[in-house]
């Protein structure tokens, strides 16, 4: 749920377990010659070998140390629309259509490529947060939009703002913009993805939410969306990790491919909602039950990670 407020050198790091960086830049399903993002983005950057943040059981406790994680995606349908937050690839002759924006000082562009018949999240019918994100295959671009409707049957769409991301680069928004997250952050890069789980591995940070969030960000973040100034509440950005020691090897083979992952990358808080809900994207191919057992993973199991010592790459 967006809460908007207006607001004014490589380092290698050695892990116990090997070395911290970036993974290889993944290709994307019906895009395959555009990386989600450079090999050096935080989005790819290891933090399993990282620091505990200093106040990282405060952070625990302010999400809700005994609330439960919650895969948010899966297949089918929920309420008549996908479980998730689908996205789309688009051809360069793809036309744009105009789009109109109610945080337009904070927005990108007007014309998007947005195809008829373009997936919004939670369906047509949906009254969330109504992602709808875009790929250009050839430009390599990402249009992302919230809170978007079509109108004129698509020849024309609203929003609340939208942003333009270059896959093949590492350029933020301008500080303190939002974009179609709370967080200023990219959504595409976060969302756990079924082709990467079917070959065995998620190399990526995911996205995730928390009911309350500090009035602050932190690398890679732009944005706050919280009038609250308590030091033990997360900020939007801040990175977790499922701790070292919990057992994945009883869970099924989905959910411990997407553990596995969330030892080693990782996810970022990137808007306010429910406790530790993980966003992916819909897919038939996703085994709800094994995707339901994610639920017994407790919020105790995560622990906030101190990535200050990570590279802030530039462009």
């Amino acid at each position: 749920m967006r809460v908007r407020l207006a607001t004014a050198a490589a380092v290698v790091v050695l892990l116990g377990l090997g070395m911290a960086g970036g993974s290889p830049a993944r290709p994307l399903p019906g895009a395959p010659k555009c990386p989600v993002f450079p090999k050096n983005s935080q989005w790819n950057a290891r933090v399993d070998g990282l620091p505990v943040h200093a106040r990282s059981t405060a952070m625990v406790r302010a999400i809700g140390s005994g609330a439960n994680m919650h895969a948010d995606f899966g297949s089918g349908l929920w309420e008549g629309g996908p479980i998730g937050i689908p996205f789309v690839t688009v051809p360069r002759a793809q036309p744009r259509v105009p789009v109109s924006f109610d945080y337009a000082d904070e927005s990108d562009g007007h014309r998007y490529p947005i195809p008829r018949g373009a997936p919004v999240e939670g369906g047509r019918n949906a009254d969330g947060d109504r992602h709808v994100i875009v790929v250009d295959r050839s430009r390599c671009r990402l249009y992302e939009l919230f809170a978007a409707y079509p109108e004129a049957g698509g020849a024309r769409w609203r929003a609340g703002s939208g942003a333009i991301w270059n896959l093949r680069s590492n350029r933020l928004r301008p500080r303190g913009w939002t974009s179609a997250d709370a967080a200023g952050l990219p959504i595409l890069p976060g969302l756990t993805r079924y082709d990467e789980v079917k070959r065995g591995r998620i190399e990526h940070a995911l996205r995730f939410t928390a009911p309350r969030t500090r009035r602050a960000f932190v690398y890679p973040a732009r944005h706050f969306a919280s009038s609250l100034t308590s030091p033990d509440l997360p900020a939007m950005g801040q990175r977790f990790r499922l701790k070292r020691g919990f057992r994945i090897s009883g869970f099924p083979r989905q959910a411990r491919i997407v553990l596995r992952a969330l030892k080693r990358y990782g996810m970022i808080l990137a808007d306010n909602g429910s406790p530790w809900y993980v966003s992916g994207a819909p897919s038939r191919g996703w085994d709800n039950d094994d995707l339901h057992s994610l639920h017994e993973v407790p919020g105790s199991a995560f622990e906030a990670v101190d990535t200050s010592g990570l590279p802030r790459p530039r462009r």
